[in-house]
């Protein structure tokens, strides 16, 4: 449930008005020997994702951004409001990351600089345990740009569109799985889990994810396909508040409505006996 509640947090309303990080700095940056980073920095247009191989990871979902000395400062959510400040060096990237208790007229203070290098190809380790949570990272934006507005049926279509990997535009086990193994990253660095402990997270996201994506299309899988297309995610949910009742119904005293109970009680217990 913890899980839950912060991943919600993540979609938290107020983080899509932050001005976007510039295209030239997102991305991936590293510290260290490209065969083996010391450290990851993820750069979308509205977030960051700093995890190193020993330590606490950090994820920032910012909320504001300004320019300031040559620096672009995103201050994420939180009642410290946590600060990434950032600024492009020749072919690297300078960090830094202020003590909650700096003034904004003396950033960074005393805060170390980090210094962050491209890597033209990347340890298929790092790809192994970080691809799936960078790439729900970015995706996350898409949706919440999507989904901010009163277009329920444009919500769902965005988390198709952001989730179909075999672009039949319907959502298979498989694809449900990986949002929630990418979910479960997203978690984990949130959380400030250390690097050692990461892919362990993202393992027992992974178990939970296949149950969840079992469940969730034989759940709404109305027309038996096996996939989820947009119209069964909206099902009930995208035009809530349109179902119309009949005006020749009348309040049915419970002995009359027995029957009926009855038969799908048995239909219900029926079912459970199929394999």
């Amino acid at each position: 449930m913890r899980r839950l509640l912060l991943l919600a947090l993540l979609l938290a309303p107020g983080l899509a008005a932050a001005q976007p990080v510039p295209e030239a700095l997102q991305g991936a940056w590293f510290q260290g020997d490209c065969a083996r980073p010391d450290a990851l920095l993820h750069l979308t247009h509205r977030a960051a994702a700093r995890v190193p191989r020993d330590g606490a990871g950090r994820l920032l979902r910012f909320q504001a951004m300004r320019q300031q000395e040559g620096w672009l400062i995103g201050t994420g959510r939180g009642a410290q409001a946590p600060r990434l400040m950032l600024r492009a060096a020749g072919d690297a990237l300078e960090t830094a990351e202020p003590d909650a208790k700096a003034r904004e007229d003396r950033l960074p203070g005393d805060a170390p600089l980090a210094r962050w290098h491209r890597c033209g190809t990347v340890p298929p380790e790092v790809a192994l345990l970080h691809g799936e949570g960078v790439a729900v990272m970015a995706a996350l934006e898409h949706v919440e740009a999507a989904c901010g507005g009163a277009d329920g049926a444009a919500c769902f279509a965005a988390v198709v569109k952001q989730a179909d990997v075999s672009g039949d535009s319907r959502l298979a086990r498989a694809e449900l799985a990986r949002l929630a193994r990418g979910a479960a990253w997203l978690v984990a660095v949130q959380e400030g889990v250390t690097g050692d402990k990461l892919a362990g997270a993202v393992a027992a996201g992974a178990l939970a994810g296949q149950l969840a994506a079992q469940l969730t299309v034989e759940s709404l899988d109305y027309d038996g396909d096996g996939r989820l297309s947009a119209e069964e995610l909206a099902q009930d949910r995208g035009r809530f508040g349109m179902a119309r009742g009949n005006a020749e119904g009348r309040p049915l005293h419970s002995e009359a409505a027995g029957p009926g109970l009855e038969a799908l009680r048995g239909l219900l217990s029926g079912l459970s006996l199929l394999k």
